[in-house]
């Protein structure tokens, strides 16, 4: 019975772990499925919306939205991309970026001395999303209290299922 207990969520979480892999190969995309944390990108985009990412092969465009990280930040961001700078050779495309609810561009959101972002910086671009979705992820962020007790409460009823 204890077993039993054990070995059934162990399965559940080895099967979100085998299919998050999974996309992250199908897409290209170190994370395939962010949420959007801030205003930034209103009206296109609203806070706690889900996006779907996808890396593809071919270079980003002006006008997508990307999600990238900037060195030394562990939080990524959205936003359009608003100027390509494709090198000679066509195989390295630098970017820059902006938030439609912004003023400015990104260049002072980027660290001391960058430019351009650079295709390491670009997770993925947006080719999906649902709306307001992602709200639970950031009320489980904002009151880390409420996360360990959702976690607490799923752990007893875990542990109290009794299947007839």
């Amino acid at each position: 019975m204890i077993g039993q207990a054990v070995l059934e969520p162990g399965l559940i979480v080895s099967s979100v772990l085998v299919m998050w892999k999974t996309l992250i190969l199908l897409t290209g995309s170190e994370s395939p499925v962010v949420v959007v944390l801030s205003g930034s990108m209103e009206p296109a985009m609203y806070r706690g919306d889900i996006l779907f990412l996808n890396m593809g092969k071919a270079p980003i465009r002006t006008g997508e939205i990307v999600v990238f990280y900037l060195d030394g930040r562990d939080i990524p961001i959205v936003h359009r991309v608003i100027a390509v700078h494709e090198r000679a050779n066509g195989t390295h495309v630098d970017v820059l970026t902006k938030g439609d609810n912004n003023h400015g561009d990104d260049r002072t959101l980027y660290n001391k001395g960058q430019e351009w972002l650079h295709q390491q910086h670009i997770m993925g671009r947006a080719v999906g999303f649902l709306p307001k979705l992602g709200m639970v992820t950031i009320v489980l962020n904002d009151y880390p209290y409420l996360k360990y007790a959702l976690i607490s409460v799923l752990g007893l009823l875990l542990l109290t299922n009794k299947e007839t």
